[in-house]
């Protein structure tokens, strides 16, 4: 039986001959895992141009937001990572210097629902940090209020986050990137599924409206973009059920529904929402990826 390798990123290829002469491709995933990382050596170097450079991760104590601003600070990135609950944003920095990672992780906390609080923000990043080269738009709740029933400061509450808190943070990158000359930047709303298909629950269409708006606002902003003629770039992420936080969160009052939301299936991880980020941010400068939209594998919706 004769093999030969191929290592294009992490994987490699390995064609066996048989005595039937047949060959049986083989991808085996060859990658060292450092630290819970899966990202290949092939993206760290395409990745070089961002070294250095500084990213917004909003929401990022925990889940999604928490894997991204790791995985950029692993990458060498300069990340400001805000939130409400900043006590665990200074641990994950804690934690990155410890692991020797080459860039940093900054703590900010900051109230997306509160534009002043917002503007602060990004004013002290063009203070300390001369400005934004990337925004991810993590953060986003949901509250379980019906449309026939649904209570209006919940509403209020999952539009002033996940629709206009994404909006400033995004108004204010762009103009922190133009202000400095930035052509290359990136704008990132990590989405869902829930904006492009609506469930049949109830307790999560106001959510899903919210996120049929991040659907159509990334469009809107590549469109606004290419009419600047600037050649920063806008991506949505949308993943479907990811293990977080976010499930017990949304069904807080409901525990037994909170404990099967995710043993019906393996769902995806929030490593894998970074992963896809850093595969965006990799690609070459004239390549837009518009959307990504991911679920598990057996998840049916």
């Amino acid at each position: 039986m004769n093999t030969f390798p191929l290592k294009p990123c992490s994987f490699f290829a390995v064609a066996q001959i048989l005595s039937h002469g047949f060959y049986v491709v083989s991808l085996i995933f060859t990658e060292q895992i450092r630290s819970g990382s899966y990202i290949c050596d092939s993206y760290r170097a395409v990745m070089e141009r961002w070294r250095g450079r500084v990213a917004l991760v909003a929401g990022a104590s925990v889940g999604i937001g928490a894997a991204i601003a790791v995985e950029l600070v692993r990458l060498g990135m300069k990340v400001v990572g805000c939130a409400r609950d900043v006590g665990k944003i200074q641990k994950l920095a804690a934690e990155c210097q410890s692991a020797g990672h080459p860039g940093v992780l900054v703590p900010f906390k900051c109230d997306l629902s509160k534009e002043e609080e917002i503007l602060s923000m990004f004013a002290a990043i063009k203070e300390q940090h001369k400005g934004v080269d990337v925004c991810i738009n993590n953060a986003g709740l949901a509250h379980p209020e019906a449309l026939l029933n649904g209570k209006t400061s919940g509403w209020k509450n999952m539009m002033d986050v996940n629709i206009l808190g994404l909006s400033i943070c995004t108004r204010e990158a762009y103009q922190s990137m133009k202000e400095r000359n930035v052509d290359d930047g990136h704008i990132i709303n990590i989405n869902s599924m829930s904006g492009h298909r609506v469930l049949p629950n109830a307790t999560t269409h106001f959510y899903t409206a919210t996120k049929f708006a991040v659907t159509a606002l990334t469009e809107g902003l590549r469109q606004e973009l290419r009419a600047e003629k600037t050649h920063i770039r806008a991506t949505s992420i949308s993943p479907g059920l990811v293990e977080t936080e976010f499930g017990p969160r949304l069904f807080k009052d409901d525990p037994d529904k909170a404990a099967g939301l995710y043993s019906e299936y393996k769902p995806l991880e929030a490593k894998d929402v970074a992963s896809s980020v850093v595969y965006v941010l990799s690609a070459p400068p004239h390549v837009q990826i518009g959307d990504i939209q991911m679920r598990g594998t057996e998840q049916v919706s």
